[in-house]
């Protein structure tokens, strides 16, 4: 399994649909998932530490674990099947116990974030959905990157499919 970070979340053109960006931490890789509207805000949210008044689904999800004392210790991004993205919780119970959760990567997204916890992709999805751009100078870096957004304006969720 790889380390990933969430670049950010954006709403691509002309799908008008959320995305959420991961970048491999010791590479140039980067992996693009679609994401439903209400995930792609839980995930800003938690990115730019906004607290609502009153906990979204991802918040509730946290403060259940902390309070049966279980710690999600990582969140696994495991592959790609029929343009579907699937994604393993990976949790500590209090009883020293590992348990393995299957959830919608936007959901683990959301929840790690909330939690501090390891994001990690399977080799074999980064091979297979994984854009490389790879490091070079700042100012090369920043052309392919906007090439990169370019890119993502022109496809959609469905050019992923298998």
């Amino acid at each position: 399994m790889i380390p990933v970070e969430v670049v950010g979340v954006r709403v691509e053109m002309p799908s008008n649909q959320p995305i959420v960006l991961l970048k491999e931490i010791a590479g140039s890789r980067f992996l693009p998932i679609w994401v439903g509207a209400v995930e792609a805000t839980a995930i800003a949210f938690a990115q730019q530490g906004v607290e609502p008044p009153r906990p979204l689904t991802h918040d509730l999800m946290k403060d259940l674990l902390e309070k049966l004392e279980a710690t999600l210790t990582a969140v696994h991004l495991t592959e790609l099947r029929d343009g579907v993205f699937y994604a393993d919780l990976h949790l500590r119970t209090s009883q020293d116990q590992a348990v393995v959760v299957t959830a919608r990567p936007s959901d683990a997204i959301a929840l790690a974030l909330r939690t501090q916890s390891n994001i990690l992709a399977s080799e074999e999805l980064l091979d297979e959905a994984g854009i490389e751009i790879p490091n070079q100078d700042s100012s090369q870096a920043n052309d392919e990157v906007e090439r990169f957004r370019e890119f993502l304006d022109q496809i959609n969720p469905e050019d992923f499919a298998g």
